[in-house]
């Protein structure tokens, strides 16, 4: 009997270090990232249309950065794709994924629909801190981000974020 409880207290030690690891590379992966107001984000968008994010929006919006060449990002482009169906105004920067042609052409493969600004030279991505893709972060209405993702995440999770964001 004496081993159980050593044993639990092992396996707790073990949850506790996986914990503190996982926080801390999700703190140094948003390190750079902006909190509060919003950063600007202006550009055009593949269709051609001037797009620039409003600094009080209707309505909280997800801003998804992506790249062509990543994998994880592939793996959640139809998540990207349903939340952009039931909330219009997001938007995707194509972070360094080359130029407007070569991004049409992955949307096109993909038959992904979503709005993109192309950042070909990553200054967006700068500005926004974003060293790591997929990112993402919920603007909230009041303009401030409310929670930023870095790595996939699930659409439930972003759908949570984006409802949470409204209240």
């Amino acid at each position: 009997m004496a081993g159980k409880p050593a044993k639990w207290r092992k396996r707790a030690l073990e949850i506790l270090i996986f914990a503190v690891v996982i926080v801390g590379i999700r703190a140094w992966q948003q390190r750079d990232m902006p909190n509060g107001p919003a950063p600007l984000l202006r550009g055009m968008t593949l269709d051609g249309h001037p797009y620039a994010l409003s600094a009080h929006p209707a309505k909280p919006v997800l801003v998804h950065f992506w790249a062509t060449w990543c994998p994880i990002c592939r793996t959640d482009q139809g998540t990207i794709d349903s939340i952009a169906h039931d909330y219009p105004d997001t938007v995707t920067v194509a972070m360094q994924s080359g130029s407007r042609d070569e991004v049409m052409k992955h949307m096109t493969k993909a038959n992904l629909g979503f709005r993109v600004v192309n950042d070909p030279d990553g200054s967006i991505s700068r500005t926004w801190g974003v060293n790591a893709v997929p990112a993402s972060f919920i603007v909230a209405p009041d303009g401030r981000i409310r929670f930023i993702e870095v790595g996939y995440t699930t659409e439930i999770g972003l759908r949570t974020r984006l409802w949470i964001a409204g209240l």
